[in-house]
Parts: C-alpha cells; structure tokens; sequence
C-alpha cells in the first residue's frame, strides 16, 4: 500500500517517460502468472538466490497486488481535490505536514479498502508463488498439499479457523462503523 500511494501520488504529475513507465508498471497483470513466477525462479536460480517465501514469494505476490493498489490508488488520487494540499501550503505546512495531515486521513478510508483487496488477491494466489516459494509453504500451497493425497480432518479445521477469522473481521468492522456512525449522528 505504502509503494501504491506513492507511486500514485507520482503520476498526478506530468513527467517525460511518465506513459511508459505506466505501462511497464501494470504489464505484469496481462502477463500470465505462471510465465511471471517461471521467469522469477529462473533469475533467483541465474542469480544463485536462494528462493524464500519472504523473497522470491513476496517479489511474485507484489507482481500481481501492486499494480491492482496503484491503479485503484490513481483513481482515488484523480478525483481528490488539490485545493486541500494548497491550502495548507498557503497556511505554511510542509509537504510532509501536508502528506500526514491532510492527505493521508483523507485517503484513509481508501487505502484501508485497497490494502485489504490485496491482502485477498494475495492470499488466494496460488500459481505466482507454486514456483518461487522455496523450501516452506505459504498457506495455499499447503492447502493444495492436503488436497492432492486423503483429505484430512485438519483440513477442515483449517478452512474453520480462516472462515472464523474473517467472519471475526467482518464483525469487528461492522461495530466499528455502526459506532462511528451513531458517534456522528449524536453530534
């Protein structure tokens, strides 16, 4: 989210190269995935990089989420209001004032909505990471793991815990909206 929201605050902005740097940035969502994570595994071999979750994993997922955060972020960028940034340089804040009081709680709400999109993106991912994930298993794998041999009773109580975590964050999200929103309706 954070390389999102700042890429997105760079394309409100004119730049020379500025078309084709967009386009680079978002071909890895025409790319199809499996020729993204061979082409990954092939360089971290070429390299003689181990492949990690953490690494060659995580450099896979963001192929896939952040070109999705960054084009979601430059539409919420294209409708904000500029008049908000000059006001308060007008009013003597820095650009990082600015940034931290103006602009971050006004995309707020957006960012926690993007953020959370590709968290679901990534967490379903299965072929990105199936050839750069090294030596441990993110949750998908390993969930297809127990669904190549005898499906297990641990399997279910996987499926469970993650329909219960969410359902959970649902809730949670919900009262805090319903709270909110009587909050500002009794004031």
């Amino acid at each position: 989210s954070t390389m999102s929201v700042s890429a997105a605050m760079a394309f409100r902005q004119r730049f020379r190269g500025s078309t084709v740097l967009f386009y680079l940035s978002i071909a890895s969502l025409i790319v199809p995935s499996v020729l993204i994570s061979l082409g990954l595994g092939v360089m971290f071999q070429v390299m003689q990089w181990p492949t990690r979750w953490y690494s060659s994993g995580l450099g896979a997922h963001l192929t896939w989420t952040l070109p999705i955060a960054f084009l979601i972020m430059l539409g919420i960028f294209n409708r904000f209001n500029p008049s908000y940034e000059e006001a308060a340089r007008d009013l003597g804040a820095s650009d990082a004032n600015t940034f931290w009081e103006i602009v971050l709680p006004l995309i707020a709400p957006s960012l926690i909505g993007v953020s959370l999109l590709t968290f679901t993106l990534s967490y379903d991912e299965f072929t990105r990471t199936s050839l750069v994930s090294g030596q441990y298993n993110t949750l998908p794998l390993e969930i297809f793991g127990m669904t190549t041999n005898v499906t297990s009773p641990a399997l279910y109580a996987l499926g469970t815990l993650t329909t219960l975590f969410s359902f959970s964050l649902i809730t949670v999200a919900y009262s805090l909206y319903r709270r909110l929103s009587k909050q500002r309706l009794s004031e």
